[in-house]
């Protein structure tokens, strides 16, 4: 079961941050390149993970079917509703069991931790603040309203959705909520939240830099 609760503001006043500093790219297993961004102390990617491997080559199981992924205890990943062309904008969708290997992410990388989130959200100047930061602008990606969104973090959040691990054939919120293992979230209306799921949700994934 997939749960978006609001966090509280961790910042009462408002913070300016500087511009973001654009970094060096990397390039995954697969041959995937990311664009990377340099914010505070942390050096994010700018995309969602795609990669179909692991670190070391081994083959990341693309589980398509929905009982079968309901079922799982072991790793997986799949692309939002098993289509293939969300790809490039979207990343793959890794349950918590591919997570947990620690070979997701390219080499110097690791998942996002909660502890990321924070330090980024109190980077950003809180909850309230820094799920605008993040969103893409406009309307091109984020369906329905996306008021207020100025990507000023360069961070690029795009709205993935996730797969039900209660029922594997069921998506939901693509082009509206994204959901990151680490544990946060945000939605078209704007702030970032608590992202509490199961081990079998199928979940977006940012790396940070080690």
């Amino acid at each position: 079961m997939v749960m978006f609760l609001m966090q509280a503001s961790s910042c009462s006043k408002k913070e300016v941050i500087n511009d973001p500093i654009p970094s060096e790219t990397v390039t995954d297993i697969d041959g995937n390149v990311y664009n990377t961004v340099t914010l505070g102390t942390q050096v994010w990617m700018v995309e969602n993970l795609k990669t179909t491997k692991y670190r070391d080559g081994t083959n990341i199981p693309n589980v398509t079917d929905g009982i079968a992924w309901a079922n799982l205890t072991t790793p997986a990943y799949c692309w939002y509703n098993n289509d293939l062309t969300v790809k490039n904008n979207y990343g793959a969708l890794y349950n918590e069991y591919a997570v947990n290997t620690g070979k997701l992410c390219p080499t110097g990388w690791h998942v996002s931790t909660e502890n990321d989130w924070n330090t980024l959200i109190s980077y950003l100047g809180g909850n309230d603040a820094a799920g605008y930061k993040i969103k893409e602008k406009g309307t091109t990606h984020w369906l329905g309203l996306n008021t207020g969104a100025t990507n000023e973090s360069g961070f690029t959040a795009l709205p993935g959705g996730n797969r039900l691990d209660y029922d594997g054939s069921a998506f939901q919120g693509l082009g509206y909520t994204c959901g990151w293992w680490g544990g946060r979230g945000v939605s078209y209306e704007g702030k970032i939240t608590g992202w509490y799921i199961d081990e079998g949700t199928g979940g977006s994934v940012r790396c940070v830099k080690d």
